[in-house]
């Protein structure tokens, strides 16, 4: 870890751009920072970004796809079956599953987070028809419906992506919001937690919140269903989202951009690429910890834009196509779906990303990854990131 102007930062090299980001955070009244391995630069607040306010919220801070996360679940199947069937599997998966903007299949997904009294506000009833008919699906960019296998040779599904279209309008509604106001300082946007708006944001994050679990869950059941598994174990975090804590001795919501909780003894799933394992970890308790105010990563982060990966104005980009399918055919993952702005060559390698939390969380399992499921380049959706 390093202490730069103030602010723990983790990773090498620290990017400057983001650190700035993150510094820029001070402007809206945070009173603590941290900069977690994998960050990169985002909307306002850096990927990788940890805020904390005493009594303020920022939207920007929390960013577009409200409480994106990612689950994974650990099945009692038969891991020679599925790894001998992963083609069919990958190719059920991808008939069952939707991803993009759309329901591609016919499995409409009720839920009785829809019985929320929250549901009445305005910014959220407007948006309740299309966040029913969304509920289950992946979107595109960087989300994804993966199978792997441990190092005991047993079979996990993980998932990731968040709160689609519903979390997308709640942002875009409070941050003009607060920019109706003038409540934004270096283009991050504030809210106070003691008056009505930023109460009214807190409860329309929660539902969110509540949305995108249920929109997990209801998508690793259904590939476990598919694979004829029972879940024996599961992992679930947001990693775009607010808490409110307490961190020695002082009360704050803790905004986490690309950032896991980490509390001692708590687990995450988190993911590397589409080439590469992800893991299972747990926070530990160590000054460290503290500094990061219990905060790790939330994959590997990326090391590639994805203009630079894939080009444009006619311009060819870095990765090609051959490129992302060696990669994928030495790692011998059934892939369907993705482009090469997801390849694995566009993001850091997870396991070097971790070393440098080595004081802070420890890993439980590694999965390898056995097939992965991502939307198609040709998907259209606004939502992916």
């Amino acid at each position: 870890m390093k202490l730069i102007d103030n602010i723990p930062c983790w990773g090498d090299p620290v990017f400057p751009e983001a650190l700035k980001q993150l510094d820029n955070a001070r402007a809206t009244g945070a009173e603590r920072l941290a900069l977690m391995a994998d960050h990169h630069v985002g909307y306002g607040v850096p990927i990788g970004g940890v805020v904390a306010y005493r009594h303020r919220i920022s939207p920007s801070g929390i960013g577009y796809d409200i409480a994106c996360g990612n689950k994974a679940v650990r099945l009692d199947v038969d891991a020679i079956k599925v790894k001998s069937k992963i083609n069919p599997y990958m190719d059920e998966i991808v008939k069952k599953i939707s991803f993009g903007i759309g329901r591609a299949n016919n499995e409409e997904v009720d839920h009785p987070l829809f019985d929320d009294e929250a549901w009445k506000m305005p910014v959220l009833k407007s948006r309740k028809d299309k966040a029913r008919a969304q509920l289950g699906t992946v979107g595109s960019g960087n989300h994804y419906v993966d199978i792997f296998s441990d190092e005991q040779g047993r079979i996990w599904v993980g998932v990731h992506f968040g709160s689609r279209g519903l979390g997308y309008g709640i942002a875009e509604h409070f941050m003009d919001l607060a920019k109706g106001q003038n409540q934004i300082a270096e283009g991050i946007t504030w809210l106070s937690t003691e008056k009505a708006d930023g109460e009214d944001y807190l409860e329309a994050m929660r539902i969110a919140g509540e949305y995108a679990y249920a929109g997990r869950d209801w998508v690793c059941a259904r590939v476990a269903k598919i694979l004829r598994g029972t879940i024996v174990d599961e992992v679930h975090n947001h990693h775009n989202f607010a808490w409110k804590e307490t961190h020695d001795g002082q009360e704050y919501w803790v905004v986490r951009k690309g950032a896991t909780p980490a509390f001692p003894g708590q687990r995450g799933f988190v993911g590397g690429s589409m080439g590469d394992n992800s893991v299972i970890l747990e926070g530990v308790e160590s000054e460290l910890s503290r500094s990061a105010l219990y905060s790790t990563v939330h994959g590997a982060g990326r090391v590639m834009s994805r203009s630079q990966a894939k080009g444009k104005n006619g311009k060819d980009g870095a990765i090609s196509k051959e490129d992302m399918s060696r990669w994928i055919k030495r790692m011998n993952v059934s892939l369907r779906g993705a482009d090469v702005d997801e390849a694995p060559q566009c993001y850091k390698r997870l396991h070097r990303v971790l070393e440098h939390h080595s004081e802070t969380v420890r890993v439980l399992h590694t999965l390898t990854p056995l097939g992965v499921a991502m939307a198609g380049k040709d998907i259209r959706d606004p939502y992916k990131d």
